[in-house]
């Protein structure tokens, strides 16, 4: 069953990448009193997500800011040590806190995990956004087919 707008964030371990190493990190801790602009992608260094969905959340970042969220994430079905040198490839800073789903349980317990296989990925996370209040749902967008659209940051941005 997918994830909706008012339901409480499963709690899985997730792992962040930082720059001293992955770190493991519970969902329940991550966005615990934090309003939490969430997005995930198929892939770290895919087509779609490293031209225009990481790079869209790195240049709206602070206008996202400005609307009261207290951190960006991205999540992706990769390991730690990928999504660092994701964050590393697109500059991203301190702007977005990269965290790995390694795998894949916290996009299956949302119920958004894509098969991918026919592609040569696996299992996957589909591509999506949300806003998190506390670790409650405030809004979903989920892309349909191979779409960027609803979890792009200039939608999100409309929405805060």
């Amino acid at each position: 069953m997918t994830i909706k707008v008012g339901d409480k964030l499963p709690n899985v371990t997730l792992t962040q990448a930082t720059a001293e190493g992955p770190k493991p990190v519970s969902t329940e801790e991550f966005f615990k009193g934090k309003r939490v602009a969430l997005f995930a992608v198929p892939g770290a260094f895919t087509p779609t997500c490293s031209a225009k969905h990481l790079p869209g959340f790195k240049q709206k970042a602070s206008e996202i800011r400005s609307k009261g969220v207290d951190v960006i994430a991205c999540v992706a079905v990769n390991d730690a040590f990928v999504m660092r040198a994701w964050a590393e490839d697109q500059a991203i800073g301190e702007d977005i806190v990269m965290l790995a789903d390694g795998g894949g349980d916290f996009t299956r317990a949302v119920g958004l995990e894509l098969d991918a296989s026919r592609f040569g990925m696996g299992k996957r996370s589909q591509r999506y956004s949300m806003i998190v209040d506390d670790g409650v749902v405030k809004e979903l967008n989920i892309e349909q087919g191979g779409e960027f659209r609803v979890s792009s940051a200039e939608y999100m941005l409309e929405q805060l």
